[in-house]
């Protein structure tokens, strides 16, 4: 069993095929999104919250634990035929007979220079995530699309004090949506954004071209996504408009052997939900696996009961 991928979604099925006494290898090619964050606060059973690095650390050692292999790769090709998968990486090639690909997406941050040291400090990916985090504070909302007039909207019920930055970008809201923006008094800010103010990753203020200052306590993008999925077009698996595996409750493609998990499908990229779905085809897998041993009658046996 090879998994494609070293964040939540790969760790919690590698763990869970490890403890089902699976030959299970992860490849991580070290780019899991939760790197990113430096303190997660909406992860179930952490009230203080945790940086993004430490839930990986403490994933990888409890995988590990269970005699799951890490390998450190880039998978770079994949073809896959009636039993088995074979993977080229940079470093080795892989075969295996399954696949689950836990490649993750990118979110394409706002275009702002200077804006990078305020990563997942006051400048956020997720409404869902840190709007909790930055009630009450002045919100900037960075895009320029339908999506980022609803964005905005959603923010109200965190901060009254929420308006749209478009950068310089033409808005391509429609007419519904403009109307949505006077109705709740939302302010639009259309000139370009120069460069931010920050101290220590908190915003202070955006800086425009031929406009005063803004004074902003925290900025959200709407920049869109970036899903790794052209292992699995690769290999044949359907994937939507968005770049996004399709896939069953189960996390099945529509690929024979291959399933998909995490930000990679059309989830809503949280890393709780992308652990739960690494787990969810962790079992399916494994379920998967043990319903050909019963019909090749080849049930694994531990050692000390065969002898016996």
């Amino acid at each position: 069993m090879i998994i494609v991928g070293g964040g939540m979604a790969g760790l919690s099925a590698a763990i869970y095929l490890g403890r089902a006494k699976r030959d299970t290898l992860v490849i991580d090619g070290g780019k899991s999104m939760a790197r990113w964050e430096p303190d997660v606060q909406n992860y179930l059973g952490f009230s203080k919250g945790i940086s993004g690095e430490e839930l990986l650390r403490r994933a990888r050692e409890q995988a590990r634990s269970y005699h799951v292999k890490i390998a450190h790769d880039e998978i770079v090709g994949a073809r896959g035929g009636a039993r088995q998968f074979w993977l080229r990486g940079l470093k080795n090639n892989y075969a295996c007979r399954r696949l689950l690909l836990a490649t993750g997406s990118f979110h394409i941050p706002p275009d702002i220079p200077g804006v990078k040291p305020c990563l997942g400090h006051s400048m956020f990916f997720c409404k869902d995530c840190d709007g909790y985090r930055v009630q009450n504070r002045s919100i900037a909302v960075y895009g320029w699309t339908n999506e980022t007039v609803e964005y905005a909207l959603a923010m109200l019920a965190y901060s009254g004090r929420t308006v749209i930055v478009t950068d310089g970008r033409k808005p391509r809201w429609n007419r519904r949506h403009e109307k949505w923006i006077r109705a709740n008094r939302i302010a639009v800010h259309r000139k370009i954004i120069r460069n931010v103010r920050h101290s220590r990753g908190q915003i202070q203020a955006l800086i425009f071209h031929d406009e005063p200052d803004l004074p902003v306590e925290g900025l959200f993008t709407t920049r869109g996504d970036i899903c790794f999925s052209k292992l699995a077009e690769g290999l044949g698996a359907k994937v939507n408009r968005e770049g996004e595996i399709v896939v069953g409750v189960d996390m099945r493609t529509s690929v024979k052997g291959l399933y998909a998990a995490g930000c990679v499908t059309p989830a809503n990229c949280q890393m709780i939900i992308a652990a739960g779905q690494g787990a969810t085809a962790a079992q399916a897998i494994n379920r998967n696996l043990f319903e050909e041993e019963l019909a090749k009658l080849s049930l694994r046996l531990m050692e000390e009961q065969s002898r016996g």
